[in-house]
């Protein structure tokens, strides 16, 4: 899968900005990054911190543009688009104390044209990552909402997951809006994306508030888009499942076939992902963050080096 990433990237060079960048995790996947000619890499941080750090964990990081926050050139500029950007929401003073803070300044060079795309997350949270992208990068017009994925891989079968990490309790718009902008996440993938709207019950067989909210949101998904392969609501074994499907849903042009999974909620996303990993032997990629302007993506904080030069590739392929 990610040799056709890598194949675009060398045809296409672009910037990646990572926010942790004394972290030996990301040194080590920026040294493979560069001496594979992939990406450009701007590593964030002190640079006496940096240096230290990949001289001790062995990383060979002499490619990459190091960056600190506390010490920048054109910080008067970016300060000046900020506060514009903010619309009075945040003081001068207060946006220069923000940009001490390596998510908000990467975010602030994606936005400024100096990096394509952002990964961070290694040593802190996903809302971390994802409040300077909303308040910065914005979302693309046309959506409301930040979503995520997670790329589900064993073997050649691929499978999307969402949304498992942003949205707690979706209502039926931005669950239809998830399963949209899942299906284009999919199509990147290779994928002839085909939705299944997750649920405890099948066409109306269980009743509940969580039943309708996916029924409905299915309805509204279509509405969006009206050529998408999408079904719902549907439990998992009627998705993935042709005999269950064809006692279930016999019609359905996705029972049976799904390879997009949308959950009701982020607790049985959250849950769903990490059986799939732990039990089913799946290698689970991401979250990719989805619907914003510019690839801004996050890392588990348990992360591996591994993940990480994925992710990257991943996260620059998008741009």
């Amino acid at each position: 899968m990610l040799a056709k990433f890598e194949k675009k990237l060398r045809k296409e060079k672009r910037t990646i900005v990572f926010t942790e960048g004394n972290d030996y995790r990301i040194q080590e996947s920026a040294e493979r990054l560069t001496k594979a000619h992939l990406l450009d890499v701007i590593l964030l941080g002190n640079e006496y911190d940096v240096k230290s750090s990949a001289e001790r964990y062995h990383c060979d990081i002499s490619a990459c543009t190091i960056i600190d926050p506390m010490n920048y050139d054109e910080i008067d500029a970016m300060v000046e688009k900020m506060v514009e950007l903010r619309k009075g929401k945040m003081t001068e003073e207060q946006v220069r104390k923000a940009l001490e803070g390596a998510n908000y300044f990467g975010t602030m060079l994606v936005k400024m044209g100096k990096a394509d795309c952002l990964l961070g997350g290694a040593t802190y949270s996903t809302a971390d990552t994802v409040r300077p992208a909303l308040q910065l990068i914005k979302t693309k017009p046309g959506n409301k909402i930040v979503s995520s994925s997670f790329v589900m891989i064993k073997g050649d079968d691929i499978k999307l997951f969402s949304d498992c990490s942003i949205n707690i309790d979706p209502n039926e718009e931005e669950l239809a809006e998830i399963a949209v902008e899942s299906a284009k996440t999919a199509e990147v993938f290779g994928l002839d994306p085909r939705v299944a709207m997750l649920s405890y019950s099948t066409y109306g067989s269980g009743k509940g508030d969580s039943v309708t909210k996916m029924a409905n949101a299915t309805a509204r998904a279509k509405e969006l888009a009206p050529f998408l392969k999408i079904d719902g609501e549907l439990q998992f074994d009627a998705a993935v499942s042709d005999a269950v499907a064809k006692i279930k849903c016999p019609k359905s042009q996705v029972a049976g076939k799904a390879n997009v999974f949308v959950f009701p909620d982020i607790n049985a996303g959250n849950i769903g992902y990490k059986i799939a990993a732990r039990l089913g032997g799946y290698e689970a990629i991401g979250p990719i963050l989805q619907g914003m302007n510019a690839p801004i993506n996050d890392l588990s904080r348990g992360c591996v080096a591994g993940e990480v030069y994925k992710m990257a590739i991943i996260t620059a392929a998008l741009s």
